[in-house]
């Protein structure tokens, strides 16, 4: 991944460390073992720093491991730079304005998005959260959050409407892929106007180079998605492998296992090939907000 430093988020810097720092190290043909040994670093340390797990990666460590792994004077400084950003920037999710209003379960799911290479979602209930306006969040908040008071759903808004940022960052945008049930269209969430726009929202976003957006028709009967919605989640670097994110009324869950991502993975395939492409789709999004005058 050739990420500009300077405008790459500190997620994606210590994911690229972590890639890169990993691949140096086979390369030497080092074990973590050996390496902690030569550091004296605690056992658990190497392996933080080769998953991204460290929300500060020291420049100082860094400098310390390419010289261990006799890395090229380029690297070393390319590497140097993402180990800066780590401490010079912080990731908005941790800022103070955020912190209090995200649970740490959540924020550990904001740190695995905002490192993603591709999201692939499935919705059957309402508009994915990445392509939701402003409205359309509070709609949902008032009717099935009764007890949020409206500074609190402020806050929520502010903070989906931030996570909405990977979809147009500079510096290697989210993949995103959305399969949409066509009753989300249909769903009245907050009014005509707020559906109207919502809907004309979707249609804009969906053009962008990294978004793709497919709508589900009620023709297509029984599907892989009916036991609910889900997302998955991959990365380019890091060694990260592919997640499964599921989310409910009252709690989260993240699913690391091999036959489950692929059973997901399965399900999202055969979604897309019972779904409209993307250009059929849009004329179908296109035709719903004519509905919504």
């Amino acid at each position: 991944m050739n990420t500009d430093a300077e405008s790459a988020s500190p997620a994606l810097c210590r994911l690229q460390l972590a890639s890169e720092l990993r691949q140096l190290r086979l390369a030497a043909g080092l074990t973590g073992s050996q390496v902690v040994d030569r550091m004296l670093w605690s056992a658990s340390k190497i392996t933080r720093l080769e998953t991204a797990e460290n929300a500060v990666v020291e420049p100082s460590d860094v400098i310390a491991l390419c010289e261990m792994y006799g890395a090229d004077s380029e690297t070393r400084s390319q590497l140097e730079t993402y180990a800066a950003v780590t401490k010079t920037k912080r990731d908005w999710w941790q800022s103070k304005e955020y912190r209090q209003a995200i649970k740490p379960s959540f924020r550990a799911y904001l740190r695995l998005e905002a490192a993603a290479s591709a999201l692939q979602t499935y919705q059957s209930e309402f508009v994915p959260g990445l392509l939701q306006t402003e409205e359309y969040v509070r709609g949902i908040y008032r009717r099935a959050h009764a007890g949020m008071s409206d500074d609190e759903i402020d806050r929520v808004i502010e903070i989906r409407m931030t996570r909405q940022e990977v979809l147009t960052r500079s510096a290697s945008p989210l993949k995103f892929s959305a399969i949409i049930n066509e009753a989300v269209l249909r769903r009245s969430v907050g009014g005509v106007e707020v559906m109207r726009s919502q809907l004309q929202h979707i249609a804009e976003v969906a053009v962008l180079p990294s978004v793709r957006v497919q709508v589900l028709p009620f023709r297509a009967g029984a599907h892989a998605g009916m036991d609910g919605a889900f997302a998955l989640l991959r990365f380019r670097e890091g060694g990260l492998k592919p997640i499964i994110y599921l989310e409910n009324l009252t709690n989260a869950l993240v699913h690391r296992q091999e036959e489950d991502v692929e059973r997901y993975g399965d399900a999202f395939t055969d979604l897309q090939s019972l779904a409209p492409g993307p250009e059929e789709s849009l004329g179908v999004i296109k035709e719903a907000i004519k509905e919504w005058q």
